[in-house]
Formats: C-alpha cells, structure tokens, sequence
C-alpha cells in the first residue's frame, strides 16, 4: 500500500468526524495517519517528522501510541464497513470508533527516517466493538506492538 495512492478509511468520514488529531483529515495540524486493507490486515504507513523526536535519531513513544490507536479505530472501522457490504470508495459512510483501550509495548528504539508501517490483525468481540492487534515496523524490524479495543462512536458524541 502507497500512502497516498488508496482511498482510506479516513478519507471518507464524515466531516463532523474528520477532525482527530492522528487521523483527522480536516485537521490541518495533525498527523493525518491513513488506514487501508491490505488482503485481510490493515496498512498504515507514516513517516515521523524531525518534531518527532524522543531524543536524537528516535522518534518519541507518543507518536508510536497514536499511531496504534488510529490505526486501530481505522481498522476497526474497516471491519465493520466491510461487514456491512461496502469499501472504502463506496460511497456509503462508514462508521466511526472510538477508543475504548488501548495498550502499546515498545519492543525496540525507532529510528527516525525511516517510514513506519503499522499492521493490523482485526477481532470482532461484539457486533460494535472490535479488537486490532497492531504490530509496528521500520523496514524488518518490529518495533511495537499494540492493542486497541474499539467501540461504534456513540450518538452522543454527534453534534
């Protein structure tokens, strides 16, 4: 998957909900993570800008987390969409999560400079809320692994 070259999820949430810090498109200050399938797993790739830095050559753990989340939700949204008929580029809304839990472990230091690829294992647990084990990668090299238990965004949350 090219970042850019695939209709993502995030592409097609509505506006009132495309205003996320990591995944929001409209968010002109954010990360703008994007999360597509890739055969059953989820793909989202990203490269950590300089401000990204833990300390000199790393890129800071809290990047890493909202990587695992978004792309989690993303996922989650993924797989819901998909159950209900429809991809992304359908036209129809997809729904949209939110996060319930969310746990990362960091397995190595990750260098800045290199593209990080987050890969996404889906587990439906509920019929609204949804599992994603994440591993994140810089080339080979596994990274961090997550877990995000994702829930359909409740009406509430609607303006």
């Amino acid at each position: 998957m090219e970042n850019h070259s695939v209709i993502a999820i995030q592409d097609e949430y509505a506006e009132d909900f495309a205003w996320c810090y990591g995944c929001g498109r409209l968010n002109k200050e954010g990360h703008h993570f994007r999360t597509a399938w890739n055969g059953e797993e989820t793909v989202t790739l990203y490269e950590p800008k300089k401000v990204h830095t833990a300390i000199p050559g790393f890129v800071y753990g809290g990047l890493i987390a909202s990587l695992v989340d978004c792309h989690g939700t993303g996922s989650a949204s993924l797989a819901l969409h998909r159950k209900n008929g429809f991809e992304p580029g359908s036209g129809e809304a997809p729904p949209r999560f939110v996060t319930a839990s969310l746990h990362v472990d960091y397995l190595k230091p990750t260098p800045q400079g290199v593209i990080l690829k987050a890969v996404g294992k889906i587990e439906e647990i509920h019929p609204k809320k949804f599992k994603v084990k994440t591993k994140v990668y810089t080339g080979d090299t596994l990274c961090a692994t997550g877990e995000v238990i994702g829930v359909v965004m409740p009406a509430s949350f609607s303006k």
